[in-house]
């Protein structure tokens, strides 16, 4: 299991958090209780198994989205 912090450009509007926590939780691998999305850090955090998903592909869920990802840390746990 991994922990990212993915920093995201400003998010506009608070319906911007439920947007993008759904789209991640949408993906095999992630732990769906672990998806937390900070409007006013612009960050979401997230727990996944890497055997399943990769940092890339929850990146570009966030980013189908029209939202920018601007950096993700992950260290595994």
């Amino acid at each position: 299991m991994s922990q990212a912090v993915i920093q995201l450009e400003t998010l506009g509007c608070p319906s911007c958090m439920q947007k993008i926590e759904n789209a991640v939780k949408g993906l095999d691998g992630v732990d769906k209780e672990s998806v937390k999305v900070m409007f006013n850090a612009s960050r979401v955090k997230v727990d996944f198994n890497d055997a399943d998903v990769n940092i890339e592909a929850i990146e570009d869920s966030i980013e189908k989205l029209g939202y920018g990802v601007i950096r993700s840390r992950v260290k595994s746990a």
